[in-house]
């Protein structure tokens, strides 16, 4: 199965940020929207549209901006399956999973919310209102 990378980059300036922190949340929510990605769509031939960006299959798409009050927002959205209301509000506490036992720790978002909120003062955002649409919004501040 390919997953379609759709990339929206602003122009940013430089960001003062510790890069390999930043990286690892990178890496968890990219990781956790190519787990979900392949839930719905593997072994299902069906195609999943979202007209918004054009996409007929599975895709993750990352999208930068610069906003008003100095930030950077870099946005991670998939079009896996959302995560329900019901969960949203526990999402970040540690160890707390949605995975099969055996196949996630329940670290990684936590984590990546402490390193977002704590480290470089910023705001890690879940928008998971469609039910095909999970979008992760890392916000953090040009400066530290």
């Amino acid at each position: 199965m390919s997953i379609e990378i759709i990339k929206e980059y602003a122009i940013l300036p430089l960001v003062e940020c510790y890069p390999g922190q930043i990286n690892q949340v990178f890496l968890n929510i990219l990781s956790n929207a190519i787990d979900a990605i392949e839930m719905l769509f593997s072994g299902n031939n069906s195609t999943i549209g979202n007209e918004q960006f054009n996409a007929t299959g599975p895709y993750i798409r990352i999208r930068t901006e610069l906003t008003p009050d100095k930030s950077v927002n870099i946005a991670i959205a998939n079009n896996g399956p959302n995560i329900p209301t019901e969960i949203q509000s526990v999402i970040f506490n540690p160890f707390f999973t949605t995975k099969p036992i055996g196949q996630g720790t329940g670290l990684g978002l936590s984590i990546s919310y402490q390193i977002v909120t704590e480290v470089h003062k910023g705001k890690l955002i879940l928008v998971s209102t469609h039910e095909h649409l999970t979008e992760f919004i890392i916000q953090i501040p040009l400066r530290q």
